[in-house]
């Protein structure tokens, strides 16, 4: 039993760096659109205290974390194109995460990329603000945005780990996940 369980093992760890290699091909080619979970953030949701505005009532990076987004800030100076813009989540996770990682290229917030909530409405039109702002981009670099597992949960269906990233091409009103990197 052991042994297929460490040969399961094997085969996702490969599995999971070939999507990794061929992400970063994609990336190096430059025009590509990037949804960036944030790093490593101890716990799940924010205190009942939460406040936009304050970093202290919200759930944060750890030094893992910070330790995380160094590497991905590493990564994408040596395997990718040139990060030509930054969109990010008002979260202070997430803007941490960017400031580390895009040192060199000042985040914008963008509250779309923020959690969903619960009204349908807003929640719609932030998709579209989200679709439209991928739609538009048409640089020679990349475009990175960092959110939350709901908001590309929203986006893509898919559940990429905390410092996952997801390459993605709008096609209509969707998006199409074209290759995927993890930082781990």
């Amino acid at each position: 039993m052991l042994r297929w369980v460490t040969l399961a093992m094997g085969l996702l760890m490969a599995g999971a760096a070939q999507a990794t290699e061929a992400g970063w091909a994609l990336l190096r080619e430059g025009g590509h659109v990037v949804l960036l979970r944030h790093a490593i953030a101890p716990g799940t949701g924010d205190p009942a205290n939460f406040d936009i505005d304050n970093c202290r009532t919200q759930r944060n990076l750890s030094e893992r974390g910070r330790q995380q987004a160094r590497k991905m800030g590493a990564l994408f100076d040596t395997r990718a194109e040139y990060v030509e813009r930054v969109l990010s989540s008002r979260y202070c996770r997430c803007l941490d995460t960017a400031g580390i990682a895009f040192r060199d290229v000042k985040a914008e917030p963008f509250a779309a990329l923020d959690p969903p909530g619960d009204d349908a409405d807003a929640a719609k039109a932030d998709r579209e603000a989200i679709l439209g702002a991928i739609g538009d981009f048409s640089g020679q670099g990349n475009l990175v945005m960092v959110t939350h597992l709901e908001t590309i949960q929203a986006l893509t269906g898919q559940s990429p780990r905390e410092g996952e990233a997801l390459i993605v091409r709008r096609q209509g009103e969707a998006l199409h996940v074209l290759g995927r990197i993890v930082f781990n």
